[in-house]
């Protein structure tokens, strides 16, 4: 798999965002990808020390659609919750204090 394509999009969210202040950045990335392919992704692509990866499959939302209502399952997606070495940071993730 390219390593650039591992990297879908940052996921920006109140919690991702507080967690951005104390160095861990979250992305969804690509189902196939395991921790050390994040992790060469993300050093080459921001220029930064990855200490640790951490990811969990994120189900699909069930949403009802139709005239009949009827019920259909969203996909499912991966997220990667990366943590950087002590004092770097990654520009996609500005926090205001």
């Amino acid at each position: 798999m390219d390593l650039q394509n591992i990297l879908i999009r940052p996921i920006v969210t109140e919690k991702s965002m507080a967690d951005a202040g104390t160095g861990k950045f979250t992305f969804e990335v690509a189902k196939e990808a395991d921790k050390g392919m994040i992790k060469k992704a993300v050093e080459n692509k921001f220029k930064v020390n990855v200490v640790s990866v951490s990811t969990s499959i994120v189900k699909g939302k069930k949403k009802r659609q139709g005239n009949r209502r009827k019920e259909v399952l969203g996909s499912s997606w991966k997220k990667a919750i990366v943590r950087l070495k002590t004092g770097e940071k990654i520009g996609l993730f500005e926090t205001v204090k």
